[in-house]
C-alpha cells in the first residue's frame, strides 16, 4: 500500500497540461488533507492543451502575466493571486516548478518559510551555463528544502548547482500508470512485413519527413508498413510528402484512449524521430521497443540500450541506421519489447512517480 502525506498540499504550475492531470489526481489521493493546485493559462502560440477541472483536487485559477515569450532567453512569467491562494488554502507543504523565470515563486517560498513550512521544487534540471542568468538560477534553486528531478541527468545538474545529494530525489517522468494488461505476445517472424508506428500530434518538430525518408531508404526486404497516427497542422503536408517519399504510409488520423490499443498491438516498433513523445510510455506498455530522438533528458532513464535506441536529433543517418538494426533481428526486437514492458510495469509509471513525491514530501516535513 502506498504511503501517504499527512497534511494539506499546495502545488503551483504555470499551466496545467492535460497530460499531467492523471499524476495530480493520483498525488491528491495520497494526501490526507487534500491537494489544491494553482495554475494559469498558456500563451496562445504555445498550443498547450490544458485541463479545466480535476476530480480529486481543487483547481485555483492564476492570472499569468508574460514578459516576452517562452522561446526568448529573457522570458519571465508572473502569476497574480498566488499569495491570496496561499492564505486561503494554507498548505502544510508546497510544490513549485523549479524555474527561476517564474517571478512570483520566491515570494511563495518566503511565505511558506515564515511559517516554517517546507517547499519542494521539481523540474527537468539546470543545465550549466555561464550566461548572465546562471547565478540567479543557482540562488533560486538553493532556496528549496528538497528537489525532485525528472531524470538522473537532472539530479546531477541540481547537485552541480550546490544542492546536497540527500535533498535530491529522482521521479522519472511518467504520464501513464503501470500496465494492467499482460505483456502482449507477438510471432517469431514478421507477417508479412514489420509494422513501424508513430503516435502523436503532427507538428514540424516531430520530424515525420525524416521517418518517411528513412523507410524509403531501408533495403527492400526490411521495408515496413508505416502507420502514422495523429492529427495536427502538418497532416496535409505530410500526406503530400508521403506520396513522393513513401506512398504506402498510412495516416488513420487521431486516435485516443482505447482506440489506440489495436495500433500498438499490431506494431513491431515505435518510432519518435522528433521532440515530445507522450506516447512512448504507452507504446512500451504494449511491449514495443522504441527509437526516440534525444532531448531534454526526460527519456534518458526510460529508453536504454536494452529496450531501444536514442538517436541524435536531426540526424537522418542515425535514424536510418537504428531502423535497419531494429528490423534486421526479430528475436532481439522481441526481447527488447519485453524489456520495455518490464520498465514501465516495475520502474517508470505514475504510481512510482507519486511514491517518490510522497517520500520527498515526508522527508522535508520531518525536517521542518
Amino acid at each position: 500500500m502506498m504511503t501517504r502525506f499527512e497534511g494539506r498540499l499546495g502545488l503551483v504550475q504555470r499551466v496545467l497540461p492535460a497530460y499531467r492531470a492523471p499524476f495530480f489526481e493520483a498525488l491528491a489521493e495520497s494526501c490526507s488533507g487534500g491537494l489544491s493546485l494553482f495554475a494559469g493559462q498558456p500563451l496562445p502560440q504555445e498550443s498547450i492543451v490544458v485541463t479545466s477541472a480535476l476530480r480529486t483536487s481543487h483547481l485555483a485559477r492564476a492570472s499569468n502575466l508574460y514578459f516576452l515569450n517562452p522561446q526568448s532567453p529573457f522570458y519571465f512569467c508572473y502569476q497574480r493571486g498566488l499569495t491570496r491562494w496561499l492564505e486561503t488554502w494554507n498548505p502544510e507543504a508546497l510544490i513549485l516548478e523549479a524555474n527561476f523565470r517564474y517571478l512570483s515563486s520566491p515570494g511563495a517560498i518566503r511565505w511558506m518559510h515564515r511559517s516554517k513550512r517546507p517547499v519542494l521544487g521539481w523540474g527537468l534540471g539546470a543545465p550549466l551555463d555561464r550566461g548572465p542568468l546562471s547565478a540567479l538560477r543557482g540562488r533560486f534553486l538553493r532556496q528549496f528544502d528538497a528537489m525532485v528531478a525528472y531524470s538522473a541527468r537532472g539530479a546531477e545538474q541540481y547537485a552541480a548547482c550546490g544542492i546536497p545529494a540527500e535533498k535530491i530525489f529522482i521521479a522519472p517522468n511518467a504520464v501513464t500508470p503501470a500496465p494492467k494488461h499482460l505483456m502482449p505476445t507477438r510471432p517469431d517472424a514478421f507477417s508479412p512485413q514489420p509494422v513501424v508506428l508513430f503516435v502523436g500530434r503532427l507538428q514540424a518538430r516531430k520530424r515525420i519527413p525524416s521517418l518517411l525518408k528513412a523507410c524509403a531508404e531501408i533495403p527492400e526486404q526490411l521495408k515496413p508498413r508505416l502507420v502514422i497516427v495523429g492529427d495536427g497542422p502538418e497532416l496535409e503536408n505530410l500526406r503530400s510528402q508521403a506520396q513522393s517519399l513513401y506512398p504506402s504510409a498510412e495516416f488513420p488520423g487521431a486516435k485516443h484512449g482505447r482506440e489506440l490499443a489495436p495500433y500498438f498491438l499490431a506494431a513491431d516498433l515505435f518510432v519518435l524521430p522528433g521532440t515530445g513523445g507522450l506516447a512512448v510510455q504507452e507504446a512500451m506498455s504494449y511491449g514495443l521497443p522504441v527509437i526516440v530522438a534525444q532531448g531534454d533528458g526526460t527519456q534518458d532513464d526510460l529508453v536504454r540500450s536494452s529496450n531501444g535506441w536514442k538517436i541524435p536529433p536531426e540526424d537522418e543517418f542515425a535514424l536510418l541506421f537504428a531502423l535497419q538494426e531494429a528490423l534486421s533481428d526479430v528475436a532481439r526486437l522481441r526481447a527488447m519489447g519485453a524489456e520495455s514492458y518490464r520498465i514501465v510495469a516495475e520502474e517508470i509509471n505514475l504510481e512510482r512517480m507519486v511514491a517518490v513525491f510522497v517520500e520527498a514530501l515526508k522527508s522535508v516535513k520531518k525536517g521542518e
